[in-house]
């Protein structure tokens, strides 16, 4: 593979500018973000109590699973766009992978931007800490269509002053996105350090001031197993595996990591083991100090959920509290920062193999990064900022699951069987229990949750949608299916 700046014909290209310790800390301040301090009342409502610390573990293995998957088809397949070109030829580049993959760009053209998008809400959120009118609510609007065939689809979107901020960080994070990788891959150093800062003081308090009452106060019945634990349980690993996704986030930049076959699995699976074990900790400190129907409460009315904010308070005081709203802050916007890097490359990669608009293919000619990519991710992503938090987290995870994680997990499996030749530097372990693991616990997430129609519905719309594009672009420009059929027609 081609490691230089430019290519034979002298158009430019990406740089391998990033080693194994940038893609490992980009990795983990994509992981870490905001999701974890500003979603723990989320998962403790989910669940009913501090069992709640049962959907982080469960969702630490499911991302094991799923991690050893994209080490075995990063190591493979290294090249900018990752699932994109994973999901092409594991179902054959030139029939079912062709659409496959062009609808793996479909939803990101949705996910990718809800991602962004609940960043920088979360952002906003831990903001209204020091301004708490900036989740004042200035318009909001909830919409019901009816359609025969897919139920009734439910929107709502709302305006606060703390939905500007949101907006404007999206901008912010694609202004200093319009530089070469090299810069970013010290930015990523950098900004790594102010994310373990934070959460290592997190632990430090809650280690120095732990109440084991507190934090195990399991309610009557906590580990009962009925209906309402599996729904609960379902929603704590929807949240949960929104809070360790950004582990494949080196994947996507494949063409620009150094030594890709041995950095990519290593950075990967690294940043799990390392950020799992930062989240169980943090969780057991936050739970010792701030009781945890507090939380529910929060988590239930979707407002007040500076958790951390409120945890540092009753420490050490308001000081605490105001300077760890801040480092979330930071630790938010690195995460934002990290994902729409990321992102960026997919549809790029996608363009230039002709399976997405051609527009989407162009390298800035100076700085030799997408910028039409980049810059239509952060549009569409300051659009979704509109989103309430919970509802934009739940969108986000459904589609990603039907339309990405499921079909790449039973995809390792079906490429393994057609192609064994493949030359593949790493294997996933105990091949192909994790494959298996990871697509029952998707399922489950799927279908274990309370009003889990919701999301289905507008995933099956976006899946249907994607499908009459690729064939109305496929029709027009006389690719498969069509171009077979037309083969035999005029061979007649």
């Amino acid at each position: 593979m081609e490691s230089s700046s430019q290519t034979g014909t002298g158009s430019p290209t990406l740089i391998r500018g990033m080693g194994l310790w940038s893609a490992t800390s980009l990795n983990m301040i994509d992981m870490i973000g905001v999701g974890p301090f500003i979603t723990m009342p989320l998962v403790v409502s989910a669940m009913g109590g501090p069992q709640a610390l049962l959907g982080w573990v469960v969702g630490a293995l499911l991302a094991v699973c799923d991690g050893l998957v994209s080490a075995e088809l990063g190591a493979a397949l290294p090249a900018s766009g990752g699932s994109y070109r994973y999901l092409r030829e594991m179902y054959g580049p030139k029939k079912w992978g062709r659409l496959i993959s062009f609808l793996f760009i479909w939803q990101v053209s949705f996910s990718a931007p809800l991602s962004i998008a609940t960043g920088c809400i979360g952002l906003a959120g831990y903001a209204a800490y020091y301004w708490p009118e900036l989740d004042t609510v200035l318009a909001h609007h909830d919409a019901a269509l009816h359609i025969p065939w897919a139920g009734t689809l439910q929107a709502s979107w709302i305006v606060t002053p703390g939905t500007a901020v949101a907006v404007l960080i999206c901008f912010f994070t694609v202004l200093l996105l319009y530089r070469n990788i090299t810069a970013i891959g010290r930015l990523s150093k950098i900004l790594w350090f102010g994310v373990m800062g934070t959460i290592g003081w997190i632990i430090f308090a809650g280690l120095t001031h732990f109440n084991a009452a507190r934090a195990f106060d399991f309610p009557p019945g906590a580990f009962t197993i009925s209906h309402k634990f599996l729904t609960g349980l379902g929603g704590a690993m929807l949240i949960a595996t929104y809070d360790y996704w950004g582990y494949y986030n080196v994947s996507f930049l494949g063409d620009e990591i150094k030594d890709p076959e041995k950095n990519i699995p290593r950075a990967l699976l690294l940043s799990i083991l390392l950020v799992a074990c930062l989240y169980l900790m943090m969780n057991v400190c936050v739970l010792a100090v701030v009781p945890w129907r507090e939380m529910m409460q929060a988590g239930q009315n979707n407002t007040g959920l500076y958790v951390v904010s409120l945890f540092m308070q009753r420490v050490y005081g308001a000081w605490a509290a105001r300077l760890v709203t801040g480092l979330v802050i930071v630790t938010a916007f690195a995460s934002v920062f990290s994902l729409m890097l990321g992102y960026s490359r997919v549809p790029y990669a996608a363009a230039k193999d002709g399976n997405y608009f051609k527009a989407f293919a162009k390298v800035h000619p100076v700085h030799r990064f997408p910028h039409i990519s980049l810059l239509a991710l952060g549009v569409v992503a300051a659009a979704f900022c509109f989103l309430r938090l919970k509802d934009a987290i739940a969108a986000l995870v459904v589609i990603r699951l039907i339309l990405q994680f499921l079909v790449q997990a039973v995809g390792v499996i079906v490429l393994r069987i057609t192609r064994p030749e493949m030359r593949r530097p790493f294997r996933m372990w105990l091949y192909p229990l994790p494959a298996l693991l990871a697509s029952a616990g998707f399922l489950f997430i799927l279908f274990n949750r309370e009003n889990w129609q919701k999301e289905m519905r507008y995933a099956a719309i976006i899946l249907l949608t994607g499908v009459l594009i690729y064939l109305i672009r496929a029709w027009k420009d006389s690719q498969w299916p069509f171009s077979e059929v037309q083969h035999q027609t005029l061979n007649h």
